[in-house]
């Protein structure tokens, strides 16, 4: 079907590119009568490509590419752009935006690398900051090129702090036998379900009551967050902690699996109480490294790969493996028992 007169059109481009498709309107013509066109961005498919130009002719972008600043340039890809990413990112994106002032009034196709690189190092914060405004250098770029800005991405030349390597220290098998040992302290036994269920501590402490299926020939719980690969993941119970789950769900009062005088636990109030237990058994930990011992033993136990990520809610690195591969709760189950701390 032919666009009405004045829409627009998605035309392939020649050649071999990642995004061949141009989106473009008429915006007139030259003196011999050819059209003059505005490129409103490039689609990696026709059908992308006609869903920017009707986003684009619902709210038409109004730009000067040549005066465009770099705050008007961020709040149009906030608006245009930033909704398709992840909450999380998009609050550290939006945070990483607050150490670039010094650019707001500058014209965009005049900022260069050093001037982008300046905001990384003089931001005063460590890896994740730094990570957090190189990574937002390179949306703004990307969007930049779409709209020819720019004809260069300077923001690949940007250099920020690795990330450290991790201080965090698995269990020993004295400490969990400790634990189980003393089961008697309040919320001792939520330290061994995350040490048997690899979950983040806010995974813990929002599994419901509904989540658990414990009458299930394989006990499952059905929970996560954070990653579209961690959501609503099932996950089999650890035959060990079948009675603690049990018992837990005996005692609910709230609506979820661990809950403090009724009412659903806060983090802040959930750290406090774990606090309290270290201290009481001596050790020094905190829950994520729960997940690390997790992780690490069934690393050292040969467990398979595909069943950890699914397990612990990890998108696996391989494509293959992310595509093709696939694992039911029979084999995730057997994975999971290879947990003998």
């Amino acid at each position: 079907m032919k666009n009405p007169n004045g829409y627009g059109s998605v035309v392939k481009l020649s050649g071999n590119r990642r995004k061949p498709f141009a989106v473009r309107k008429t915006i007139g013509f030259n003196e011999k009568g050819h059209p003059i066109y505005l490129n409103i961005g490039y689609a990696p498919t026709k059908e992308a490509g006609l869903i920017m130009l009707a986003e684009y002719n619902k709210s038409p972008w109004d730009i000067e590419t040549d005066k465009i600043t770099f705050e008007e340039l961020f709040n149009l890809w906030k608006e245009k752009r930033l909704p398709r990413l992840g909450k999380s990112n998009q609050r550290a994106l939006c945070s990483a935006y607050k150490h670039c002032e010094k650019l707001k009034k500058m014209h965009y196709n005049g900022i260069k690398a050093y001037h982008m690189q300046d905001c990384i190092d003089s931001c005063g914060r460590g890896y994740s900051t730094q990570g957090a405004i190189k990574n937002l250098f390179g949306h703004l770029d990307r969007f930049a090129m779409e709209l020819d800005i720019i004809l260069r991405c300077y923001s690949e030349l940007l250099k920020s702090d690795p990330i450290p390597e991790t201080k965090k220290r698995i269990f020993t098998d004295e400490e969990i036998r400790r634990v189980w040992d003393n089961q008697n302290l309040p919320y001792a036994d939520s330290v061994l379900f995350f040490l048997y269920t690899g979950f983040r501590i806010s995974e813990v402490l929002n599994v419901k009551i509904s989540d658990v299926d414990i009458r299930g020939n394989i006990p499952t719980i059905t929970g996560g967050v954070k990653t579209k690969a961690g959501k609503n993941r099932i996950v089999p119970i650890h035959s060990k902690i079948v009675p603690i789950v049990e018992e837990r769900l005996k005692q609910n009062r709230c609506g979820y699996l661990f809950e403090f005088e009724g009412s659903k636990f806060t983090i802040y109030r959930y750290r406090n109480i774990w606090d309290d237990i270290m201290r009481k058994l001596g050790m020094h930990h905190n829950p994520h490294e729960c997940r690390h011992t997790f992780r690490s033993c069934l690393d050292s136990a040969h467990a398979n790969k595909v069943c950890i990520d699914r397990i612990m809610g990890h998108k696996s690195k391989d494509v293959g493996e992310r595509v093709y591969t696939h694992k039911n709760i029979e084999e995730l189950k057997m994975n999971i028992e290879l947990i003998t701390y």
